[in-house]
Protein backbone atom coordinates (compact mmCIF):
# COMPACT_ATOMS: atom_id res chain seq x y z
CA UNK A 1 0.00 0.00 0.00
CA UNK A 2 1.60 3.43 -1.38
CA UNK A 3 2.24 6.06 1.54
CA UNK A 4 0.45 9.08 1.48
CA UNK A 5 1.59 12.72 1.75
CA UNK A 6 0.94 14.69 4.69
CA UNK A 7 -1.31 17.85 4.14
CA UNK A 8 -0.57 19.80 7.32
CA UNK A 9 2.41 19.14 9.72
CA UNK A 10 2.17 17.64 12.60
CA UNK A 11 3.12 21.32 14.32
CA UNK A 12 -0.02 23.01 12.31
CA UNK A 13 -2.29 19.97 13.79
CA UNK A 14 -1.56 21.07 17.37
CA UNK A 15 -2.86 24.32 16.42
CA UNK A 16 -5.92 23.82 15.21
CA UNK A 17 -6.10 21.55 18.67
CA UNK A 18 -5.48 23.92 20.68
CA UNK A 19 -7.35 26.53 19.12
CA UNK A 20 -10.35 24.53 19.12
CA UNK A 21 -9.80 23.61 22.85
CA UNK A 22 -9.81 27.70 23.31
CA UNK A 23 -13.16 27.58 20.71
CA UNK A 24 -14.77 25.19 23.14
CA UNK A 25 -14.02 27.12 26.60
CA UNK A 26 -15.29 30.13 24.79
CA UNK A 27 -12.14 32.28 25.40
CA UNK A 28 -11.14 32.60 21.37
CA UNK A 29 -10.78 35.96 20.17
CA UNK A 30 -10.77 37.40 16.11
CA UNK A 31 -9.88 40.49 15.18
CA UNK A 32 -10.33 43.23 17.77
CA UNK A 33 -11.33 41.37 20.74
CA UNK A 34 -14.81 39.41 18.65
CA UNK A 35 -15.73 36.33 19.94
CA UNK A 36 -15.35 33.58 17.48
CA UNK A 37 -18.95 31.57 17.00
CA UNK A 38 -18.38 28.66 14.97
CA UNK A 39 -15.83 25.54 14.93
CA UNK A 40 -15.33 26.37 10.79
CA UNK A 41 -14.31 30.09 12.24
CA UNK A 42 -11.99 28.56 14.98
CA UNK A 43 -9.81 26.28 12.69
CA UNK A 44 -9.56 28.94 9.56
CA UNK A 45 -7.88 31.33 12.57
CA UNK A 46 -5.47 28.33 13.34
CA UNK A 47 -4.47 27.45 9.89
CA UNK A 48 -4.18 31.45 8.98
CA UNK A 49 -1.59 31.89 11.88
CA UNK A 50 0.01 28.71 10.79
CA UNK A 51 0.83 30.16 7.41
CA UNK A 52 2.09 32.97 9.01
CA UNK A 53 4.29 30.97 11.36
CA UNK A 54 5.31 29.28 7.88
CA UNK A 55 4.44 25.87 8.50
CA UNK A 56 3.21 23.39 5.91
CA UNK A 57 -0.47 24.11 5.07
CA UNK A 58 -1.91 24.16 1.84
CA UNK A 59 -2.86 27.58 -0.02
CA UNK A 60 -6.27 29.03 0.43
CA UNK A 61 -8.77 28.33 -1.99
CA UNK A 62 -9.92 31.74 -4.16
Amino acid sequence: MAKRKRRYSRSTQSDVKSELHRYKRGTARSGRGGKVKSRKQAIAIALSEARKKGKKVPRKKK
